[in-house]
């Protein structure tokens, strides 16, 4: 299975050639990178600014019975502790942020401290801000605390049960959803076999580079100035409320960031960084541990998911009914979202007429979970991409002929009812990834050879009915350089440098003569988070718009000098000339002087709207919820040793059609360490707690991939230039990851001739399987 694949033929697609776009240029961020100039949040420091810590819960459910803290705030060197009672009950939005004027989301507030019940262990209850780390570390340990233990519920299926103790009145329901399209029983009636598997995925740290880092302090106009590490500066406005302050008061200074991958789109250090500086109107430094970041930030939900699938004789799918649960800990955050998107996902890029999908998320006493690389679609991916595999097992078929037979095309509809109206390039992306593997090695006595791949789709830009929006203001100065302002906070993936080098492309100039300034809420336009795959898109697009108004003005302008009409006329290498003779033309800054002396604008501010939409239909589930997908595949091969249960991973390929590739090698780089990413979800990741209690508080238990563990992806660009990003783009920062981890269950499924249901694939479990499967270490059945 899965050997000598053919790549299917490309359909024609027409690329124009572009001079800055579709070219492995330097990032704009890569020097300061690479010399170390660059300053992250944890880098900056002020003069005379004050340390801060935060104390938390030592349990996962209890009241607060007594809270005394001021023995710490009598220490010398401290200048201020604050509890509940001083932030006078304040609460955080965890809602989705960045959102253009919608209503907050109901029960969707968390206390800034915990004042009376604490619902998880490390649920912030008081600040500390000192003069040192070590007198703001001594501070805590005086704080005197008694606690009376509550009734505690750990797993999401219990906390869904009548007798369950309840965080939230009036249960323990977070979000739920339902779909319904076509005929369920009859498509079931119709099936020659039904098929049903159940999987199970854990929680999983995010473990980005960088910790949670930020300074705040307050300047001569009393604004809250908070510069930090964060995927959204739009945070100011939930700040500004918690703190009851005019919006305007508060001020994000974003940095670039040491990766984020979703959690960083929650409010961390920004919240306790504020309420410090200003109460002690000095400046302040909060910077986690990695410890502190593990207990104290979002993980990736625990999913358990049940497909029960009809299916005809050669593979074809006649009805699907999925079930999922996802554990949302103790506070809602974005939990609703993540199963929305899982569930609109939830029967991957297969067409199903009839098909029933519900879902729900219930709150336990577990470490909150919220936005994660991929947003739901891994763990959807996780369920259908293994259900995929054994159902072609159970019929007896490869499973890539079952998929080819079962995936959507252009022009057909999703789980909820949505025409995917780009390009559908499954087929064409599975059979490259498979045929990148190239020969399989030989399995021995104790070395079992095991090949698998996986199929997906998953969307980029946010849920239309949120109205999303991003601006940019793009001026062209008189010596012929851009500038470009945009709120867009990069998080390591290139964002800015998109965004630029569109700029360079559209206005005609070198890469190099482009500077940005970014990720400021006071001074840059806002541009909207840098999460769901959205900045390219949306940002990408409102640089476009503003780089052609000035575009137009320029042409218009030069025809006039050089007698040439607009259209015959193209920007390059810093000239505008006529497309027929290159000698036609003038230099852009000379353009640009001449404009200025007849008062000819070359700046512009654009807004560029997503499309707008109603959401889905409350009883069918039925409607659109994203602008477009982007869709790719993953194969790998790996060898299990049957005597330890060690994985070893020899071969790893991804393809994916990314619309247009605006910079090939940044491109490269996020399926490359999407794909590491994946794979580390699918074989050692595992954020693991005992009835709440995090087991493994540090790298020393919470194992990640290094660049030794796995190989180099092979990464396959496609371009089908259909995408509704600039120049036909589409995203591929979260997509990247989606498929990995599902390629790696169904080899480890091929090689064992055994399906574990749960991940990660540790040793114990792979030895768990061989002894289940009743085979001997040479393959043979007993």
């Amino acid at each position: 299975m899965l050997e000598h694949v053919t790549p299917k033929p490309l359909p024609d697609v027409d690329l124009p050639t572009l001079k800055q776009v579709g070219k492995p240029l330097r990032r704009v961020d890569a020097l300061g990178k690479a010399v170390g100039a660059t300053v992250y949040a944890a880098d900056f420091a002020m003069p005379n600014m004050l340390h801060a810590k935060v104390f938390r819960s030592p349990f996962p459910s209890a009241r607060i019975a007594k809270l005394d803290v001021e023995t710490a705030r009598a220490l010398p060197g401290v200048a201020c502790v604050m509890t509940g009672e001083d932030t006078h009950g304040a609460k955080l939005n965890t809602d989705l942020p960045g959102q253009t004027g919608r209503a907050a989301r109901a029960g969707s507030d968390a206390p800034v401290l915990a004042s009376d019940i604490v619902r998880y262990v490390g649920e912030p209850i008081a600040l500390v801000a000192a003069e040192s780390i070590a007198i703001a570390e001594q501070a805590l340990r005086l704080i005197e605390v008694e606690f009376e233990e509550l009734p505690a519920v750990f797993d999401p299926e219990d906390a869904l049960r009548p007798d369950a103790p309840i965080l939230f009145e009036p249960d323990n329901v977070v979000a739920k959803y339902a779909i319904r399209k076509g005929d369920l029983a009859a498509g079931m009636a119709d099936a020659d076999l039904v098929v049903e598997n159940t999987f199970t995925m854990p929680f999983i740290e995010h473990a980005y580079l960088e910790p949670d880092a930020g300074v705040a302090w307050v300047d001569e106009q009393g604004v809250i100035n908070i510069r930090v590490c964060t995927q959204v500066v739009e945070h100011f406005r939930s700040i500004a409320r918690a703190l009851n302050v005019p919006q305007n008061k508060i001020r994000i200074r974003g940095t670039m960031v040491g990766g984020g991958f979703g959690s960083k789109e929650d409010v961390t250090v920004e919240i306790f960084l504020a309420f410090l500086a200003r109460e002690t109107g000095r400046p302040v430094k909060l910077e986690y541990t990695r410890e502190e970041a593990f207990a104290a930030t979002s993980k990736r939900h625990p999913f358990v998911v049940t497909h029960r699938t009809g299916v005809k004789k050669d593979g074809r799918i006649t009805a699907s009914e999925i079930k999922m649960v996802a554990d949302s800990g103790a506070y809602p955050y974005l939990t609703p979202y993540v199963l929305l998107y899982a569930t609109g996902m939830a029967a991957g890029p297969y067409k199903v007429d009839n098909l029933h999908v519900d879902s729900v998320a219930a709150a336990t006493n577990q470490t909150f979970t919220s936005a994660f690389r991929g947003f739901g679609g891994p763990q959807a991916a996780l369920g259908y991409e293994q259900q995929m595999d054994e159902i072609a097992k159970t019929l007896g078929l490869d499973s890539l002929e079952v998929r080819r037979i079962n995936y959507l095309k252009r022009g057909e509809t999703t789980t909820t009812g949505q025409e995917v109206k780009s390009a559908a390039w499954s087929e064409e992306c599975a059979t490259r990834a498979v045929h990148a593997l190239g020969d399989r090695a030989p399995s021995t006595e104790t070395r079992r050879i095991g090949r698998g791949m996986a199929s997906y789709f998953q969307s980029y830009g946010r849920i239309m009915w949120f109205h999303d929006t991003s601006q940019a203001w793009v001026g062209l100065e008189q010596d012929g350089t851009v500038v470009l302002r945009c709120g867009v906070p990069d998080i390591g993936a290139g964002q800015s440098n998109s965004i630029c080098q569109i700029a360079a492309e559209l206005l005609g100039v070198p890469l190099e003569r482009v500077t940005i300034y970014s990720t400021d809420s006071a001074v840059t336009p806002l541009a909207g988070t840098s999460t769901a795959t959205r900045q390219l898109y949306m940002s990408g697009n409102a640089v476009t718009l503003a780089c052609n108004e000035i575009r137009s003005r320029l042409l218009k302008r030069a025809s006039e000098s050089l007698g040439v009409a607009e259209e015959a006329l193209d920007l390059g290498e810093s000239r505008v000339f006529a497309i027929s003779d290159s000698s036609k033309a003038i230099d852009l800054p000379d353009l640009a002087k001449l404009c200025a002396s007849e008062g000819i604008g070359l700046s512009h501010l654009a807004q560029f709207n997503a499309p707008f939409t109603d959401g889905l239909d409350p009883e069918t589930g039925q409607g659109d919820i994203w602008p477009d997908f982007t869709f790719g595949a993953h194969a790998v091969e790996l060898a299990v040793d049957t005597e330890t249960g060690e994985i070893e991973l020899l071969k790893s390929a991804a393809c994916h059609d990314v619309g247009r590739a605006i910079n090939p090698a940044a491109v490269r780089g996020q399926i490359c360490g999407g794909s590491h990413q994946g794979l580390g979800y699918a074989l050692m990741e595992d954020f693991e707690l005992k009835d709440g209690y995090i087991q493994t508080p540090s790298f020393a238990e919470y194992l990640i991939p290094t660049v030794l563990d796995f190989p180099t992806t092979d990464a396959i660009i496609l371009e089908s230039g259909t995408g509704v990003g600039p120049f036909g783009a589409k995203g591929i920062g979260e997509p990247a990851l989606t498929p990995a981890a599902p390629a790696v269950a169904n080899a480890v499924a091929d090689a064992l001739g055994v399906r574990i249901h749960d991940l990660p694939l540790t040793p114990k479990r792979i030895l768990d399987a061989v002894q289940r499967s009743g085979r001997k270490d040479d393959g043979t059945a007993e």
